[in-house]
């Protein structure tokens, strides 16, 4: 599948970076070879094998939610270089474009 030097730039729009014409051809070639690569793994019988298969055995490591002491509210604020009303203050980064 090949990827186009426009289709390059209409995702680092959406991601919101910044790629000169030569990444643009660069990401272009990779991403068409990535799903050149994806296109030969189609072609691989995958019949009888579980969605879920994995190479080692798997078991639920999950443990119950138990309640335990934890920081204080003015503890945690303690070291806050900038805190309001009970909660930490950090700088705003939204961006005009």
């Amino acid at each position: 599948m090949e990827i186009s030097k426009e289709q390059v730039e209409h995702v680092a729009k959406l991601a919101r970076l910044e790629v000169s014409e030569n990444e643009k051809a660069m990401f272009a070639r990779q991403l068409s070879a990535i799903l050149t690569y994806m296109d030969q793994l189609k072609e691989v019988d995958t019949e009888g094998v579980e969605p879920t298969a994995t190479v080692l055995p798997t078991e639920n490591v999950f443990r119950e939610d138990a309640v335990k002491p934890s920081l204080t509210q003015e503890r945690a604020l303690a070291n806050a270089p900038d805190q309001a009303d009970g909660f930490f203050r950090v700088p705003k980064i939204l961006e005009d474009r």
